[in-house]
């Protein structure tokens, strides 16, 4: 009896965790729940998802069985949110929270998105529900014990959705309409400008001057914000403007001007320095 007790008490904690896994507060669950968070452009993506350990068992093609759909993880599936349409794999996804099965097989994976987002596994899955469907090459890969998914920025616009677990990785692309984002949130922030704010119609200037986009409407809103209030801020971005034209000459005149302004102000450092550094390396160039 004894004996017996002590196997019972051994094992108390994975028979609650199997017996209580709605009360993830009250009971240690064997595959914790985790979240990871990127903001890809303006664009954020949540992954939602429970991690189960290897534990010495083999997981491809026994734990987790080829040619069945399978839930990327444990217990209930995997959702993936976008905050702004995405294209996934190179596909229009819109806007929302989806689920995130897969179908794995020794040498190439099917992953699916299902607007079926909250349930619990792949027991409720119907391929009717699917939004898309694609297909990923599994790579071996070093060992992780916990099944682990991770959102790498691959550029200011994109990034790498990696799952880990055991030897295995799998990866697909996200991609977001970044410049598209931009210039609709520029248009309706310039549409409820303020009289008085010069700072927004330099700021979408700058915008297009980093990106070296719409330079001759970048140029007309740094205008815009030089006739509210002339400052080297305004004044320095009109300058790298003129330089993205091609305009050197008018570009090194914009500039000396708006260091000189900054520094009979007084300026802070922050100010100062990059309009110096900028000046110096177009002197040079």
């Amino acid at each position: 009896m004894k004996r017996a007790s002590l196997i019972l008490l051994a094992s108390a904690p994975a028979l609650l965790a199997q017996a209580y896994p709605q009360n993830p507060s009250l009971f240690p669950q064997l595959s914790p729940a985790a979240e990871v968070s990127q903001v890809i452009g303006l664009t954020r993506v949540t992954i939602d998802y429970h991690r189960p350990a290897v534990r010495g068992r083999k997981v491809w093609g026994e734990l987790v069985p080829y040619d069945q759909v399978w839930r990327l993880g444990a217990n209930e599936a995997t959702t993936i949110t976008f905050s702004d349409p995405v294209k996934v794999d190179g596909y229009d996804v819109p806007a929302g929270t989806y689920a995130l099965f897969a179908i794995p097989r020794a040498d190439s994976w099917t992953m699916i998105l299902s607007k079926h987002a909250k349930q619990f596994g792949a027991w409720d899955y119907n391929a009717k529900e699917d939004l898309l469907r694609w297909d990923v090459r599994p790579k071996e890969v070093g060992s992780n014990e916990w099944l682990t998914f991770e959102i790498y920025p691959a550029s200011p616009s994109t990034a790498y959705v990696d799952l880990y677990w055991e030897h295995t990785r799998v990866s697909f692309l996200l991609e977001t309409d970044l410049d598209a984002q931009v210039q609709a949130r520029l248009a309706k922030a310039l549409a409820h400008a303020k009289p008085g704010d010069w700072e927004i119609w330099s700021q979408a200037a700058e915008y297009c001057a980093e990106q070296e986009v719409n330079l001759q409407k970048a140029m007309e809103w740094v205008e815009r914000s030089l006739r509210i209030q002339e400052n080297p801020t305004n004044l320095f971005v009109k300058a790298r403007i003129q330089r993205a034209l091609g305009l050197k000459d008018e570009s090194m005149k914009t500039i000396s001007k708006a260091l000189d302004m900054a520094k009979a102000k007084h300026s802070a450092p922050a100010v100062i320095g990059p309009i110096e550094e900028t000046k110096q390396r177009w002197g040079v160039s």
